[in-house]
């Protein structure tokens, strides 16, 4: 049976009345580009001020969209939502760092992160960003192909360790690690790293997984060969599939630089390859684990329609389906309602820290043809049901 996706009641089954009223408050303002895009501007500049607007942005986007400040706060919140069989994704939200000091700072923290999940059941990951661990023009200059000077090679060395501290881990404790995307002007190097960490500890199964952005129209056959490559070498792939995060920000500095646009040419290309790519990774899962980040509900289906007709188990532990806490929850919790496999990203840490992560959130709902207007319909819906 399929999943229904417009049965409110189990989708937020879990949020108060009060949670409720406030995202329609908030998706409200989100269905606003221009309001939307004007409170980013003032955030950036009221946070350059250091004028005193953390309790704002803590009691509405913050609220919406993330676990708490704490690795307490944010258990509090997966243990809520694990009650109905929705997983988490521990993701610690720090990015964009610069210092050595700050890189070697956020190890234990993912660390800490990882052996509090060992202990629970509802979280079987953690996610990370390369880029809270190396700086932005180290990873640049290693995508360049630019010969690194010995001082840098040094420094690529220590982020490999820094790496590889968190992957041993979460490979002792048998939690999963998500390596996030980043830009295409620095991935090599993320590449680099996250396929080394998946020889080195998906031997058995896959601990470690890389993320595939399918709107960049080179990433299917990428995602092809790297399937090739772990059967040749004997590991598991981990292959996260999404739509992609940066689009504005490629387009724009391909055509500022003068090369070729990496972006697919229209929505429909980036679709055609998502669901090719989570097809061809069905269609190989004994070569390794899927992981889909989407929050279409076409490309949901399409995957639900094609495990019920292969006769794939919805808790097998091959396939995972996942959504941003705050979003989607109508596809999250209904097909969690039917025992798939079912993970919520989950970010936590101090609110400045965040920030980036919650503008890049306001910007895509913003941005995303139909989603604020799909999550205000779906709010509104419940809201009426439940009479408030």
């Amino acid at each position: 049976m399929l999943p229904d996706f417009n049965n409110t009641e189990i989708a937020f089954k879990y949020r108060s009345n009060q949670e409720m009223k406030r995202a329609a408050f908030l998706f409200s303002c989100l269905g606003s580009p221009a309001l939307t895009g004007l409170g980013i501007k003032m955030t950036k500049a009221a946070l350059t001020m250091q004028l005193p607007i953390k309790g704002i942005i803590k009691k509405t986007l913050f609220k919406q969209f993330c676990g708490g400040e704490t690795l307490a706060e944010a258990a509090e919140t997966a243990n809520r939502i694990g009650n109905y069989n929705v997983n988490t994704i521990l993701d610690y939200g720090v990015e964009g760092k610069e210092s050595e000091e700050d890189f070697d700072k956020a190890v234990p923290e993912f660390i800490k992160a990882i052996n509090y999940a060992a202990s629970q059941e509802h979280i079987p990951f953690i996610s990370l960003k390369v880029t809270g661990f190396a700086r932005f023009a180290l990873l640049e200059k290693i995508n360049s192909g630019a010969i690194l000077s010995q001082n840098e090679e040094l420094e690529w060395q220590r982020v490999h360790n820094r790496i590889d501290e968190i992957c041993s881990t979460a490979y002792t404790k048998n939690i999963m690690v998500l390596i996030d995307a980043e830009e295409t002007w620095i991935v090599e190097g993320v590449n680099q790293l996250t396929e080394r960490m998946m020889e080195k500890y998906n031997t058995k199964e896959a601990i470690i997984f890389n993320t595939y952005q399918m709107y960049c129209h080179g990433t299917l056959p990428y995602l092809i060969d790297n399937i090739k490559t772990a059967a040749a070498k004997g590991y598991i792939l981990g292959a996260k599939l999404v739509r992609g995060a940066y689009m504005e920000k490629e387009r724009e500095r391909a055509k500022t630089m003068g090369y070729a646009d990496p972006i697919q040419p229209n929505k429909a290309a980036t679709d055609r390859d998502y669901d090719e790519a989570a097809y061809v990774c069905l269609q190989n899962l004994d070569k390794l684990s899927l992981f889909l980040g989407t929050h279409n509900e076409n490309s949901c289906l399409k995957v639900v329609n094609y495990m019920i007709d292969n006769n794939i188990t919805p808790n097998t532990n091959r396939v995972y389906i996942s959504q941003l806490f705050g979003m989607s929850d109508n596809i999250s919790f209904n097909l969690a309602n039917q025992k798939y496999n079912v993970a919520k990203y989950l970010p936590y840490g101090p609110v400045k820290d965040v920030v980036p992560y919650l503008m890049r959130r306001a910007e895509e709902n913003t941005s995303v043809a139909g989603q604020t207007s799909r999550e205000m319909g779906l709010i509104e819906k419940e809201n009426k049901r439940r009479g408030i």
